[in-house]
């Protein structure tokens, strides 16, 4: 070797002086990938890079997020110490006396306003530790029934919808390994290859196989282009294109009796029922072809195997519930359910839109997915807790009501964490009335989202590198995210923050923690017995397992890789089949004031209301703000140009977007992201009627008008 040479690598060996990998897994959507940070220090900067870790989920695949999730985690405007609102400004102060303000303002509105004035508000991306823990600090610490959170505007009518069917509400019925092996795939309302990129080979595989894809969407994606047939129906006809492929496969006789008779209730209801519909007016009403509903029913029928899988498109209705089952109808007519390469996945939206909503978050639930109004669910979680169970505050309302509770005076007090309601709500304007009358609004999170600007207190967290606990992905398989970066400023943990305040409130011998395993290990007891049974879950069998599938009753077994083998979750082990009207409906009416429908969604470089991606220059680089995608017939039909700003108004309000001309959706309808804020936030448009069962706002069922700004 030259001297030279020798020379060159001495040179590069000082440059770099010193490489640090991390283990962690993305933030993002519900796939959950694992993936290392790989961090170099260069002379006196340092450099970032993110690289996949395989794994039975994603099998070491990142998607453009996850890749540059750690841009936001590392970003300069991450709060690194408590933030009080003084004369509206924030002004940093010390734990103790951010500690000692919430104490004191919720020991005034306790005594003036009552328990129930101080609500909680809490994220389907925070650990299973810290959803476990969140809904135990509204109960326990502070004995207020008002506790929800923002999965319920994600997750609610796909996890009520199988509730009602099954019994049971895990995500997924199967695992992912079995998808390329199922013979035909329907897949409703969900755009897989922007929402949940690292999922699509297993459908791609699938496609390889010989499966046959049906993607129903008012729009074409890049996920309806693996389709060999696209169902284009109208926002808001999803019952009714349901409805007409079912009474199809009756009608046709594309059943399988032996598994209605032993397996399900109210088929006969269902079949009296479907005799009533009419194809013809199905058609009309959905726009889908006789021929196309004709190819759905045979195909789906004909197979020995099938799937189908829903997403937001289809759940976030105001019927959304109806609409979810009334898919779940064609698995059981078909018999294509608890077995081999048949059964039913809901794209889980958040990264823990699963195990948030499974251990207390929800304003009528439990740890282990069970019951506050059940009294031996209730008795249970009590001796768990070490509390009488009639000091155990009753259901409170979803999300949204919360606000209106606001509005209406009963709730006086939110303690929001890890979420950004004000852009994620529907009514939006309402959302910011309510936050604004707040006596008193604490706020966790990592950045000043606009949530959080209007606190009067905001409280520094730590990110995905840094916080270490449980998640459960789309697939209801538990995995355990390593996280050993340095915690960034004075952040803390949102489970020490709970554990803090809890003590100082008196009821720190509820939440004697030291670490976030020692959190499973209670949440492993409190889930014991009830449907999403975790409790023969250990950190160490994660670690060796990488990740186990519930539920799991105990250390011996191995998890439940497919549901409803022998029997479904209700009592008597049989599904429920619904009879669904089509005449109820409740679906978006266009007319001359409001002659377009709207729908909203995701696209693949941001997530959720955008408060991190937006923080990523890699991410926010490639869609740097909100669009209003059309088709180029109905742009020039109201006078809007190519990459023109556009005012789009609904009833409830207006915001300013640019146009994106766009042949692949349809004429009659126009779709704008919801990742943005202020006057581009879509949700401003969104009426706030919700769905009967769940709870769930519509909001892809709006209609809008729209007009050039010249």
């Amino acid at each position: 070797m030259t001297e030279l040479m020798l020379k060159y690598f001495r040179d590069k060996q000082q440059k770099v002086q010193s490489e640090k990998i991390y283990d962690t897994q993305c933030p993002y959507c519900s796939m959950q990938c694992k993936m290392q940070l790989i961090e170099q220090r260069v002379i006196s900067r340092k450099k970032h890079k993110t690289v996949g870790k395989d794994n039975p989920t994603s099998e070491g695949r990142l998607c453009v997020k996850g890749m540059n999730a750690h841009q936001h985690a590392l970003h300069t405007d991450r709060i690194k110490q408590p933030l009080r609102k003084v004369n509206g400004e924030f002004k940093p102060i010390s734990w103790e006396e951010a500690y000692q303000l919430i104490v004191e303002r919720y020991q005034e509105i306790k005594r003036i306003d009552g328990k129930d004035a101080l609500s909680v508000y809490g994220s389907a991306s925070i650990t299973n530790e810290e959803a476990y823990l969140l809904g135990k600090f509204a109960r326990v610490g502070l004995q207020t029934r008002h506790i929800d959170y923002n999965g319920r505007l994600c997750m609610a009518s796909a996890a009520t919808g199988a509730n009602l069917t099954f019994g049971m509400d895990r995500g997924f019925t199967n695992t992912l390994g079995e998808i390329p092996h199922t013979r035909c795939i329907i897949l409703a309302g969900t755009n897989i290859a922007e929402c949940q990129p690292t999922i699509m080979p297993y459908f791609e595989k699938a496609k390889e196989n010989g499966a046959y894809i049906i993607a129903i969407d008012p729009r074409e994606t890049s996920t309806t282009n693996l389709a060999d047939l696209h169902l284009k129906n109208k926002p808001g006809t999803d019952v009714a294109l349901a409805s007409g492929i079912l009474k199809i496969l009756i009608d046709l006789d594309l059943v399988d009796h032996k598994f209605i008779q032993q397996r399900t209730e109210h088929f006969e209801d269902v079949k009296k029922y479907i005799q009533s519909v009419n194809l013809d007016t199905i058609a009309t009403d959905t726009g889908i072809s006789l021929d196309d509903l004709y190819q759905t029913a045979l195909v789906f029928g004909r197979e020995s195997s099938g799937m189908i899988f829903t997403a937001r498109g289809v759940e976030q209705q105001i019927n959304g519930t109806d609409t979810v089952r009334s898919f779940l109808n064609l698995l059981l007519v078909t018999g294509k359910i608890g077995k081999k390469y048949s059964g039913y996945g809901a794209i889980t939206g958040q990264g823990n839109g699963q195990g948030a909503r499974e251990h207390g978050q929800k304003a009528d639930q439990l740890p282990g997915y069970r019951s506050i109004e059940k009294e031996e669910d209730r008795k249970y979680i009590a001796k768990v807790w070490g509390i009488e169970e009639q000091t155990l505050p009753r259901k409170g309302v979803s999300a949204y009501e919360m606000f209106e509770k606001i509005i209406d005076g009963e709730i006086t007090s939110m303690f929001v964490m890890c979420s950004n309601p004000i852009v994620s709500n529907p009514n939006a304007n309402l959302i910011q009335k309510a936050l604004k009358k707040l006596k008193f609004l604490v706020v966790v999170d990592l950045f000043l989202s606009e949530t959080a600007k209007l606190a009067d207190l905001v409280l520094p967290t730590t990110s995905y590198l840094e916080d270490e606990g449980t998640l459960t992905n789309v697939e209801g398989r538990v995995m355990l995210r390593e996280a050993s970066y340095p915690i960034q400023g004075e952040a803390k943990h949102d489970w020490e923050i709970l554990c803090d305040i809890a003590r100082l409130l008196g009821k720190g011998s509820f939440f004697n923690f030291k670490n976030a395993e020692e959190i499973f290990e209670e949440l492993r007891i409190a889930s014991k017995g009830g449907k999403a049974d975790y409790s023969g879950i250990t950190y160490d069998r994660i670690r060796k397992k990488q990740g186990i599938l519930w539920p799991c009753t105990n250390c011996n077994t191995a998890g439940t890789e497919r549901l409803f083998e022998t029997n479904f979750a209700h009592e008597n082990g049989k599904a429920k089949m619904a009879v669904i009207p089509i005449s109820d409906t409740k679906k978006p009416s266009i007319n001359n004031e409001f002659p377009l429908y709207l729908t909203t969604g995701r696209v693949m470089s941001h997530y959720l209301t955008g408060e991190q991606t937006r923080k990523s220059p890699s991410l926010a680089a490639r869609n740097f703000e909100a669009f209003l995608e059309i088709h180029p017939d109905t742009a020039e039909l109201y006078g809007i140009k190519p990459d023109s700003l556009v005012r789009v108004t609904s009833k409830k309000g207006w915001i300013i977007v640019r146009s994106k001309w766009s042949t692949s959706i349809r004429r009659d309808t126009v779709f704008v992201p919801f990742h943005w804020t202020e006057k581009q936030n879509v949700n401003r448009l969104v009426d706030d009627t919700l769905d009967p069962y769940c709870r769930m706002p519509g909001f892809k069922m709006s209609t809008v008008r729209i007009s050039p700004i010249n």
